[in-house]
């Protein structure tokens, strides 16, 4: 089989979501996946695209995908941040993860960005060993805080923060 990567492009959302889907049932969280196909085109190619991505292909479908924005660290400056790589089970082993994880640091290290973040899930060892095969450090001191989008609507209309 051979494997092709190249630049995400809006054509591949769909198969692309369906990825996305993938790991969340393998996260144990296929209900948490709610942004549409609309809402990920938009926000990937339309007037003011927030993440950008490559697709891994063989035999003329989709296999593997990673997505990555920039953001901002006050103590690092620019910073890439791999939101996700996913290679579909029936690909794995095949070193496609690899590749995409390769294409993300070359993109970092040619955009000038100061450092590559991302997340791992603490019970994925496979995950956290495939990062760590690179030289990464998988650290355990931060923790995620999140508001939904119903909070953010509801906050955003209240007064201060409920008792």
């Amino acid at each position: 089989m051979e494997v092709t990567l190249r630049k995400a492009e809006a054509r591949d959302v769909p198969r692309m979501l369906a990825l996305v889907r993938e790991l969340a049932t393998f996260e144990k969280e296929p209900e948490a996946v709610t942004v549409t196909e609309a809402e990920m085109r938009e926000a990937g190619f339309g007037p003011s695209p927030v993440w950008f991505g490559w697709v891994a292909e063989a035999d003329g479908a989709i296999i593997g995908m990673a997505v990555c924005y920039t953001r901002y660290s006050t103590w690092r400056g620019r910073t890439l941040y791999l939101e996700d790589i996913i290679v579909t089970e029936a690909a794995r082993g095949r070193k496609v993860g690899e590749r995409l994880f390769r294409t993300c640091v070359a993109h970092a290290a040619a955009a000038g960005f100061n450092w590559m973040r991302w997340q791992v899930l603490d019970w994925n060892t496979d995950a956290i060993r495939f990062y760590e095969r690179f030289g990464a450090s998988v650290s355990s001191g931060w923790l995620n805080g999140e508001l939904t989008k119903a909070q953010l609507q509801a906050l955003a209309a209240s007064e201060g923060p409920s008792a």
